[in-house]
């Protein structure tokens, strides 16, 4: 995946005090549907970070490719039409390239049950042992950090895109949506850390608290 960006190798996020080392992978799925359990990956964007920011030459894409599935409505949010998934990659080729580029990085998302839970069904249908590697979901995390966003709507990745100003070149396009997510992650963890809140299991123990509390409402 190539942003065209090279000037812009690293960017937001620069205040190492306040962010942890190493890399994180900010992880986006595209599916035929709705449902993790039954509807079929289409495709995997991702990107990662360090403590300086974005790295947008350490980045992945890829169309899975497999039977010919979704409809109309569907391929018409997400984009990638039936030649596109006729000619993609093998899932498994794909799945194992993904492994392989994520390495033992944490993985983040928005909404990240689903993007997990997607990816656990792919590797399972390709006969590949499972991705264990510990996820962030930025969804709770932004409502525990901006709970006045929250409180005022502030639910879906475009509300949390809208409230801090982040353009998404292509939304619905898994590339896209995930180098918007890791704009996302960084304002959160600058957020975080101006809270005294540092580390991706301290904010993990963060997004777990909002969201039990968000079931409790």
């Amino acid at each position: 995946m190539n942003f065209g960006l090279a000037s812009l190798r690293r960017w937001l996020g620069r205040d190492a005090a306040a962010t942890p080392a190493g890399r994180w992978v900010v992880v986006d799925t595209e599916t035929s549907g709705l449902d993790p359990e039954r509807d079929r990956l289409l495709a995997i964007g991702a990107v990662a970070v360090d403590d300086d920011g974005i790295l947008l030459d350490d980045s992945f894409e890829t169309i899975v490719q497999g039977d010919p599935s979704g409809d109309a409505t569907n391929i018409a949010v997400h984009g990638i039409g039936h030649g596109a998934q006729a000619a993609g990659m093998p899932a498994r080729d794909a799945l194992a390239a993904f492994r392989e580029w994520a390495a033992d990085a944490p993985r983040v998302g928005f909404h990240a049950d689903f993007d997990r839970a997607v990816l656990r069904v792919a590797f399972a249908g390709a006969g590949l042992p499972a991705d264990d590697r510990p996820w962030l979901d930025l969804a709770p995390l932004a409502g525990a950090l901006v709970p006045e966003a929250y409180r005022y709507g502030g639910r879906s990745l475009d509300d949390w895109l809208a409230a801090f100003g982040i353009e998404c070149t292509i939304r619905h396009n898994a590339a896209s949506d995930a180098l918007a997510t890791a704009e996302l992650l960084l304002r959160l963890r600058a957020i975080a850390a101006r809270q005294g809140t540092r580390g991706f299991a301290a904010l993990v123990k963060t997004a777990r608290a909002q969201k039990w509390l968000g079931n409790a409402d």
